[in-house]
């Protein structure tokens, strides 16, 4: 009975040390997360499970499970660079989880005008790449545009606009001190800091971690995860273990 007894007090002590290590981990080095909206085509897609480094940008609040008050400010801050894929607390609600691009940084002036983005007056370089293609909007599937874009900073990224882009032309968006301008790249599907009621300007103390790889990525529209026999259908392989750009 004592040997039972025993037994049973290692094995809650060694359980809750497999939590205290998850949560550091989680917490100061890296964490997981599931893609469940189409707002990041072509660059992420829904079923995408990737990576995301916590101290790239150092540490908040949200850096914690649940954003328990701990730290009043950032701490050990790392600027991000624009271009970067980052996922931040939604300053709506503090709590929603939101991965966008980086597009503009505390100061700058963002304005779409015929479809077209301007950063600080200039506008962003966008070359075609294809055509025609379909991706997801939701439940829905659309006929868009490929570009290739470019940053003043030399960052090269994929995205896809509407043939009609339904998103033309924009008020002019004033970055706020310490405070980021995020868009998705599926430009005409995304919910992002355009919307200035539910997303707008980023505060860096929201900012979560910049995201770096992704380990899995699946098709649920093919067959759920625990359908073995269609993995070689569901499972994007090519995907696996691919850095995000």
């Amino acid at each position: 009975m004592k040997l039972d007894k025993k037994f049973f007090a290692e094995n809650i002590k060694t359980l809750f040390y497999a939590l205290v290590i998850a949560i550091i981990i989680r917490s100061l080095f890296i964490q997981p997360f599931y893609i469940p909206s189409s707002s990041m085509e072509p660059t992420l897609l829904v079923g995408d499970r990737l990576f995301v480094t916590k101290y790239s940008y150092g540490y908040s609040k949200h850096s914690f499970p649940f954003s328990p008050p701990i730290l009043n400010k950032r701490i050990m801050f790392g600027s991000p660079e624009r271009g970067d894929v980052i996922v931040f607390k939604t300053p709506a609600d503090n709590r929603t989880d939101y991965i966008k691009r980086l597009i503009g940084l505390p100061g700058d002036r963002i304005q779409f005008i015929d479809a077209n983005l301007y950063l600080n007056n200039s506008e962003i370089l966008k070359s075609k790449i294809k055509n025609k293609t379909i991706i997801n909007c939701g439940n829905q599937t659309i006929d868009v545009y490929k570009f290739e874009e470019k940053l003043p900073n030399g960052k090269i990224f994929h995205t896809v606009y509407l043939k009609d882009y339904t998103y033309q032309n924009s008020d002019e968006f004033i970055v706020p001190k310490d405070h980021y301008f995020f868009l998705g790249d599926n430009r005409d599907c995304s919910k992002d800091s355009r919307f200035l009621t539910s997303v707008g300007y980023v505060h860096k103390d929201n900012l979560v971690g910049k995201a770096q790889f992704i380990f899995f990525s699946s098709d649920k529209k093919i067959g759920s995860i625990f359908a073995f026999w269609k993995w070689h259908k569901s499972i994007r392989f090519s995907r696996t273990f691919s850095r995000i750009n």
